[in-house]
């Protein structure tokens, strides 16, 4: 998840709302919005949120995170399974 790249003050994100949403569309910045000099909230692009809501989803799959360390530790120990082993030969 990349750094916050800017905080601002809810009045003035009340007042560059349009400008902000824009940011988060095409640069992927992300943006604290401040309460009383306090981060009380953020702002990402829809597409930063669902990797976020995605990598929770797999994060708290135990099932996936076993299979995850396993394939960790055979990778640390140079046991690699190929490509095509896993999905099959493409056919051209």
């Amino acid at each position: 998840m990349p750094q916050v790249d800017e905080y601002v003050s809810v009045s003035e994100a009340k007042n560059k709302l349009l400008d902000l949403i824009r940011r988060m569309k095409h640069k992927q910045e992300v943006v604290a919005i401040t309460r009383d000099g306090v981060p009380s909230a953020v702002l990402l692009s829809m597409d930063q949120f669902e990797g976020l809501m995605e990598t929770i989803e797999i994060l708290s799959d135990q099932k996936s995170m076993r299979a995850l360390r396993r394939s960790l530790k055979l990778a640390e120990k140079g046991q690699w399974v190929s490509h095509d082993a896993v999905f099959g030969r493409e056919n051209p």
